[in-house]
């Protein structure tokens, strides 16, 4: 009879441990789980001339400690008119492409109305050496030419500054380093980019909306 009643005092007390104190999974019901959507747009240098960088990405949150998802990213230099590619016929050359790939984002602070994150993409990307050439043609239509283009890889981690505006909106400072695998562009059979054109900081201002 005193087993019996020690057994089922156990049993109890064990059930409400693990009602009130048990271990949570990535996915528990009882986390504080939510998710985001994001776009940024943003500064860099990309081959020593100025380049904007727009993007988006999202992903699942977890515990209000850990995002994972996917970003994806468009670029575009030679903002300040720089004509220091030239072709025979004078034509302005410019780099283009974009990249993407798996999110990983640490968040330290989340629920503080001002914390910091600290995103990392890792993936692929293409960039294009290109020009706009005025090319009439029976249509009357405006042609683009590209010279050459490269794929590569790209490892690109950061640290956000997040402001908690709402509870279903963050604001971002960013700051990012992109690193990258060489890139091989040419025109004319003339080798015209810097191997580690693609590399440098990036300077952004992120949107994120969702549950945090």
């Amino acid at each position: 009879m005193l087993l019996a009643m020690v057994f089922a005092i156990s049993t109890a007390m064990a059930q409400d441990y693990e009602n009130n104190n048990g271990v949570r999974t990535v996915f528990s019901n009882h986390g504080n789980n939510g998710g985001y959507g994001a776009f940024s747009l943003g500064y860099g240098r990309i081959d020593n001339s100025d380049a904007f960088i727009g993007g988006a990405r999202g992903g699942f949150i977890f515990d209000h400690k850990l995002a994972i998802g996917v970003g994806g990213y468009g670029f575009v230099n030679n903002l300040d008119n720089n004509n220091y590619y030239l072709t025979p016929t004078n034509n302005e050359l410019y780099l283009a492409g974009g990249y993407g790939g798996i999110l990983i984002e640490p968040i330290v602070g989340g629920q503080m109305p001002v914390h910091v994150s600290f995103p990392v993409i890792l993936g692929v990307g293409g960039v294009a050496l290109t020009s706009d050439d005025w090319d009439w043609d029976w249509e009357d239509r405006y042609d683009r030419a590209d010279y050459d283009s490269d794929v590569f890889f790209v490892f690109e981690p950061g640290v956000e500054l997040e402001f908690n505006l709402a509870r279903f909106f963050r604001l971002a400072a960013a700051m990012t380093y992109r690193f990258t695998s060489e890139v091989e562009l040419t025109a004319n059979g003339s080798t015209y980019v810097d191997p580690d054109a693609l590399q440098g900081f990036n300077f952004s201002m992120v949107f994120k909306f969702g549950k945090f």
